[in-house]
């Protein structure tokens, strides 16, 4: 596996300067990033994939062990006070449990039916979306809960650093980003976790775009859980329709916080009619604003919300 490669640039790495190993590894972090080009038409295809899953309800998961688990999880947690994707639609099965979040679980890697049996204890189904993370593209644990739930007939996308891997053999869609060798010989929390980490903030990003949670690139569907997020969903329906910060407040106000449906009621809409054209168009604010120029259940034309 490149991943677990000695690289004979760094054998006396220890002897360096500070300076020294600091560029080499920051290099690293460079190639990591640029080894995400060549995977972007996969990234795009699974999205393409997952987004009529999610839309049908399906639920997104995440599953890995040692850093590729912990990885998933950062990335999933910020899912739901970033775009307001529903708990309830968000899973992570990680091999150790959550105990292994903060500590290593030595052999839970190792464990085939534990990845199989946490597909099953969450009842994955034909709409759920399994991301499976490894770098090394053979970890038991992950190749288990892969194939366990493409068995249950969910979609299910491989990510790992190695060429020929089985986990890119055994997903539906397989992301392969070929970092190589690292600078600490089989450290894959450096170069190989950067490239993982910004896959997956690749993919649930396009995913969330996808899903009509963002419009003209604003986090339109974010929860406004503290006075900064208040202000910033004012600044938003402003921006949007051109209403005046203390409109935007007051139509806030009406439907506790929701930006999109504040849009609709600054273009005219009353909070029952914002919601129906938000139903009509599965939560797509760019269309529901085309629906509400048009004159769809009543509306008046937006103000300044030119899609």
């Amino acid at each position: 596996m490149a991943t677990e490669d000695v690289s004979a640039r760094y054998q006396d790495l220890d002897a360096w300067g500070d300076l020294d190993i600091l560029k080499a590894l920051y290099e690293g972090q460079l190639m990591a990033v640029a080894a995400i080009m060549p995977a972007l038409p996969q990234i795009a295809a699974a999205v393409a994939a997952a987004v009529p899953r999610l839309e049908a309800g399906g639920r997104l998961i995440y599953a890995g062990a040692g850093t590729s688990g912990r990885i998933g999880v950062q990335d999933g947690a910020e899912l739901t006070p970033t775009f307001d994707w529903p708990e309830e639609r968000l899973g992570f099965a990680i091999a150790g449990g959550d105990e292994a979040i903060l500590h290593a679980v030595e052999n839970a890697e190792d464990s085939v039916d534990d990845g199989a049996d946490a597909m099953r204890r969450a009842g994955i189904g034909a709409n759920d979306v399994v991301l499976g993370l490894a770098a090394s593209g053979r970890t038991p644990y992950t190749l288990a809960a892969i194939a366990e739930a493409k068995a249950r007939g969910a979609l299910t996308i491989g990510i790992a650093n190695n060429r020929g891997s089985a986990l890119l053999e055994a997903g539906d869609h397989a992301i392969l980003i070929e970092t190589g060798e690292e600078v600490v010989a089989g450290s894959t929390r450096m170069k190989a976790g950067t490239a993982q980490k910004i896959v997956l903030n690749l993919f649930s990003t396009l995913l969330m775009i996808r899903m009509g949670r963002v419009y003209r690139g604003l986090m339109v569907h974010m929860r406004t859980t503290n006075a900064k997020l208040r202000h910033r969903a004012a600044q938003m329906v402003d921006m949007i329709t051109g209403c005046g910060m203390e409109a935007a407040a007051r139509h806030l106000d009406r439907v506790g916080g929701d930006v999109k449906r504040a849009v609709l009621l600054a273009g005219g809409a009353g909070p029952e009619e914002a919601q129906a054209l938000l139903d009509q168009h599965r939560g797509n604010l760019r269309h529901a604003l085309v629906a509400l120029d048009a004159g769809a259940l009543g509306g008046k034309p937006a103000r300044k919300a030119a899609p």
